[in-house]
């Protein structure tokens, strides 16, 4: 079956051009090739194969596209680079890989298209487009990929121990894939991927976040993580994760699931945010339950101060992940400290001093956090749901009101230390902070307004009950 009407492009022509005067066979293989056959918004980044060198193909590209944009080479990888308009088009010569058992970075050796083919890490994958004047077009499939991507199937070219054992990381993309495309793992390939799952360990923390992400950015994550769960992948990655999917009973007495609760929670969250790292919260907010977990004659199943551990927990999930330690970590661990938060108040009668020291708490992040604890809502209780989405609805409602009265969010003590000093001509000391503790506490309980003389008139009685006088 021919499909140049996928290639009207004018860079595929360029490329042929390129590959006949250098008298190469090339093609597009990959992603690409995949998306177009799926009719998905294909990708801007587009991969192409020489037999023979690619480095080669990529400058003679460059030279004859007007203005010769600049050619990116990467010599020990033997592949090349360059942006043509608004695309990311690499150049790679046809190779055959073999690995070490310690690494996943392959010996490389130049090789035939099919040679090239095999050593793809699935049939959908592995489909290419050839891009030569004889047969300009013509799909390239030796693995019926095509019917592969009808009944929705990852499925590896070759045996798929040894696929997975090459590059554990194909076990992350085949069950990222999975996620993303709601395809099913071929049986053989999934008992692969558990019998390999030690394979894992050989792979940084940065590339198996990096597909993490991408199962975490799909429409419905909990695809992945129970996949990830299945295979046995997620008790070495995220143990801390897998340890929720606990549940006890003691006389009589259970508690739920919080692993599942924690899937169904990630879900609830991806229709209202597209950030990655509150996506993470959703998959992290719980994680201080099993370290916390205990059993109460009176009370029953008790998780006391687990948004506290679970913060302490995100960050050294982060740095054994690699992970970024930044601003992003951050808001991870406020919104894990934070998770139970505005569900105490939708459980609660809305008052405003609790509204308030939630926005001076959440500050900017406040809209996240309400995003984050509608999602925690998995109750089958359809009264119980309602209650607390109109509860929310009544933060939401209280939060907008106090904000625009009391200007909470970004918190500026009406008086400052330095003036604190002046009145009382102190040097700093406990008593400025006891101060100006006391006209934030009195602040956000309501019992004097965000403004200055009714801070100072505030400061002035405090004063005195602690023995200080005004000197001016």
């Amino acid at each position: 079956m021919n499909y140049k009407q996928h290639l009207e492009h004018k860079i595929f022509d360029i490329v042929s051009q390129a590959a006949k005067s250098l008298n190469v066979d090339c093609y597009v293989i990959g992603g690409f090739v995949r998306d177009i056959l799926l009719q998905r918004e294909h990708k801007k980044d587009i991969d192409i194969v020489a037999v023979g060198s690619g480095i080669d193909l990529a400058l003679k590209v460059s030279e004859l596209i007007p203005h010769n944009p600049k050619v990116q080479v990467f010599k020990n990888y033997g592949t090349a680079m360059l942006r043509f308009e608004d695309m990311d088009i690499e150049f790679v010569g046809a190779r055959k890989e073999s690995y070490n058992f310690d690494s996943r970075k392959p010996l490389v050796e130049n090789g035939s298209l099919k040679d090239d083919q095999d050593r793809r890490d699935f049939t959908i994958n592995a489909m290419a487009f050839s891009l030569n004047s004889d047969n300009f077009g013509e799909l390239v499939d030796p693995f019926n990929g095509v019917s592969d991507l009808e009944n929705k199937i990852i499925r590896t070219p070759l045996d798929p121990d040894i696929t997975y054992s090459d590059d554990p990381l194909r076990m992350m993309r085949a069950i990222r894939f999975a996620s993303q495309l709601h395809f099913e793992i071929e049986t053989e390939s999934l008992e692969a991927i558990t019998r390999n799952k030690e394979r894992i360990k050989i792979i940084s923390g940065e590339r198996i976040v990096d597909e993490l992400n991408k199962i975490l950015l799909s429409v419905q994550p909990s695809v992945g993580f129970l996949l990830l769960h299945k295979t046995g992948l997620l008790d070495i990655i995220l143990p801390e994760l897998t340890a929720l999917n606990n549940v006890e009973e003691v006389e009589g007495h259970t508690h739920k699931n919080n692993f599942y609760h924690t899937l169904e929670v990630v879900d609830n969250i991806c229709p209202n945010t597209d950030d990655v790292w509150l996506r993470w919260s959703a998959l992290l907010h719980d994680i201080g339950k099993a370290p916390t977990k205990k059993f109460h004659k009176k009370q029953g199943w008790t998780f006391h101060g687990h948004e506290f551990l679970g913060g302490k927990m995100v960050k050294k999930i982060f740095e054994r992940l690699h992970m970024p330690l930044n601003h992003k970590m951050k808001f991870v661990q406020k919104m894990v400290i934070m998770s139970s938060r505005p569900i105490v108040l939708a459980q609660d009668i809305v008052t405003d001093s609790a509204v308030r020291r939630l926005v001076f708490d959440a500050g900017e992040d406040v809209e996240s956090l309400m995003t984050l604890c509608e999602a925690d809502i998995t109750t089958k209780n359809p009264k119980k749901f309602q209650k607390y989405h109109n509860n929310f609805k009544t933060v939401r409602e209280k939060i907008v009101e106090v904000e625009e009265r009391d200007k909470v969010r970004v918190f500026q003590p009406p008086i400052t230390g330095e003036e604190i000093m002046e009145l009382f001509n102190l040097k700093p000391s406990r008593e400025i902070g006891i101060l100006k503790e006391a006209v934030k506490e009195a602040i956000l309980e309501g019992e004097i307004p965000n403004e200055y003389q009714a801070a100072f008139d505030f400061v002035m009685k405090k004063a005195e009950r602690m023995g200080l006088k005004r000197v001016n």
